[in-house]
């Protein structure tokens, strides 16, 4: 029994550092990634001086937050003023908990699930937590008493909340389809084939899957829906009055909100850590290669799982940053209107389609 129970904890500490390392390793890499992407796209150069092609960059930056000075504004309320940019890190480093990377590994005779938080109902954890993003926005802009700072939280909690509606709606037509909460029996469901196609959601329920997808940018504050953070109005936004390590930290949240994001929409729509088509035969070829078992074929089959999951994040990390380098910024009244005028009676209607749709193949 405490054999088993010291397994088990290691197992958690084990996948809590996977997660720990692959979602804020992460974030260097999409600064380097994305200066030197706008740089390729805009013709220019980009960072190249730090390192071989400028890929310590980010590692003077972090070294630049870590000794400047740290202030806190003369008339700021300093628990929340500190507490925002907390906040702003840690909802989505636990939302990411939630989102399996792989079925299950078998490690010295048991059987690991690829998953550190398991629960039936991970689609609603999630959400709790990503809703938990607007409150840093707020308090930041709050805390601060600075004008231009709280127009920026304005700005970015009405926008949070506006796009959540479609968000959240979009996903129940999915919810719909699979039946059920758990992040793991939605990729089940989307193993298999639709004739030549994946059988994955976005193939199901391809509007629900544009309004998702629409709507994470707004959620993680990405251009074009960056009006909480327009420089050209408002200086800086809501966290006009942060720096060093705190301007940082609201810097990585942005960076591990896409990852999180990027996760859940793969789950949801592109078949989750499903294999990737022509996968399944690398992983026989790699198993009969080296002569596995059961046991090295589905740790095989794990490892490509990890593979192919961390492949559609990235694929999704990458479309954020080409739609930030192609589409401008929005004026306030076109995001709400594109919000409510448009997304929410479009997601609306897909949603009673859809409910229409999956009553009529049950019966």
């Amino acid at each position: 029994m405490e054999n088993s129970l010291m397994f088990d904890l290691s197992m958690m500490m084990a996948k809590i550092v996977v997660i720990l390392i692959g979602t804020l390793g992460v974030v260097p890499v999409m600064v380097w990634f994305e200066r030197r992407g706008a740089a390729w796209m805009q013709r220019r150069v980009g960072p190249n001086r730090v390192g071989p092609f400028g890929l310590l960059q980010p590692l003077a930056d972090v070294v630049k937050f870590i000794f400047k000075e740290t202030f806190i504004p003369k008339e700021a309320n300093k628990f929340y003023y500190l507490m925002a940019p907390i906040i702003a890190l840690i909802a989505p480093l636990c939302a990411v908990a939630v989102i399996p990377f792989g079925s299950k590994a078998i490690i010295n005779g048991q059987e690991v699930v690829l998953q550190v938080a398991q629960m039936d109902t991970g689609v609603i954890f999630i959400l709790a937590f990503a809703g938990l993003e607007v409150y840093p926005v707020i308090l930041a802009g709050w805390a601060s008493r600075n004008k231009y700072s709280v127009l920026g939280a304005l700005r970015g909690s009405s926008q949070i909340v506006s796009y959540e509606i479609s968000m959240g709606i979009a996903l129940l037509s999915m919810l719909v389809v699979y039946g059920s909460f758990n992040p793991h029996e939605m990729v089940s469901w989307q193993q298999g084939s639709l004739g030549f196609l994946p059988r994955w959601g976005a193939f199901v329920n391809p509007i629900g899957a544009l309004i998702f997808w629409i709507s994470i940018f707004a959620e993680t504050n990405r251009l074009p829906f960056d009006l909480a953070e327009g420089e050209s109005e408002i200086v800086a936004g809501y966290h006009l009055e942060y720096g060093g390590m705190k301007f940082a930290a609201f810097f990585m949240a942005e960076y591990v909100a896409m990852i999180m994001a990027s996760g859940l929409l793969a789950t949801l729509f592109f078949g989750g850590y499903g294999l990737l088509p022509g996968m399944e035969h690398l992983v026989s070829m790699v198993a009969n290669h080296f002569g596995f078992g059961d046991v090295g074929l589905q740790n095989t089959k794990a490892a490509f799982e990890f593979i192919s999951f961390a492949t559609k994040i990235a694929f999704f990390m990458f479309l954020f940053v080409w739609i930030r380098w192609t589409l401008p910024r929005f004026r306030f009244d076109q995001l709400m209107d594109l919000g409510w005028k448009i997304l929410f009676p479009i997601s609306l209607i897909n949603l009673v389609v859809v409910t229409i749709g999956v009553y009529y193949f049950n019966s």
